[in-house]
């Protein structure tokens, strides 16, 4: 399991990828070609903006679990999404914010997100679950738009699955895995921790 920390929102776990491939070489890899009707429009490639946010998608859970990006625990999300003029992508950060973290605390008696009782992780980013609804809660969610610039992303050269699109996929998203975490210091500001 990857080490995460206040920098890190998300991480290639190419180790595990490799270790546990069918094919000995990438479950990321048979997971592209699972899913290549999501990588390509008609036979023709996608435009990089599409291309980023399908091997994001195919990248992430629900579709890849464990995924072949990782996730940090306490964040429900991180998605690709379109920009507003198709052209580029923003990644999407989905926070849940403890009571603990607003300036203004709410009435006591409401209910919070409650820390996974089953996780293994005991660390610092735990993963937050809704409680049972038997009181009233107060459920907050940030969500973070990071606008991607264009020269992060890359052109798929193909638009059927090959070695080439692997790489591509490969790449594309460790260079928005690396963008995410240089803008972790956004999420610890919002969770109100360490600088």
């Amino acid at each position: 399991m990857p080490q995460f920390t206040h920098g890190t929102l998300a991480v290639v776990d190419d180790e595990y990828d490799r270790e546990h491939a069918s094919g000995g070489w990438s479950r990321y890899a048979t997971y592209l070609a699972r899913h290549q009707h999501l990588l390509h429009e008609d036979g023709q490639p996608l435009t990089a903006a599409e291309f980023a946010c399908s091997a994001w998608q195919i990248a992430t859970g629900p579709i890849m679990s464990p995924g072949y990006v990782r996730i940090r625990p306490d964040l429900h999300a991180i998605t690709v999404v379109p920009a507003a003029d198709d052209q580029g992508v923003a990644l999407r950060v989905e926070v849940p914010l403890r009571h603990t973290a607003l300036a203004h605390r709410p009435d006591r008696r409401l209910g919070d997100w409650q820390p996974d009782r089953w996780s293994t992780d005991r660390g610092p980013f735990r993963r937050l679950f809704e409680p049972d609804i038997d009181e009233a809660l107060l459920l907050t969610t940030a969500t973070l738009f990071l606008p991607v610039p264009g020269h992060v992303l890359l052109e798929p050269t193909d638009g059927r699955h090959c070695l080439r699109m692997t790489d591509e996929a490969m790449t594309v998203v460790k260079e928005l895995t690396i963008w995410a975490n240089a803008h972790a210091h956004l999420v610890t500001d919002l969770l109100g921790g360490p600088r």
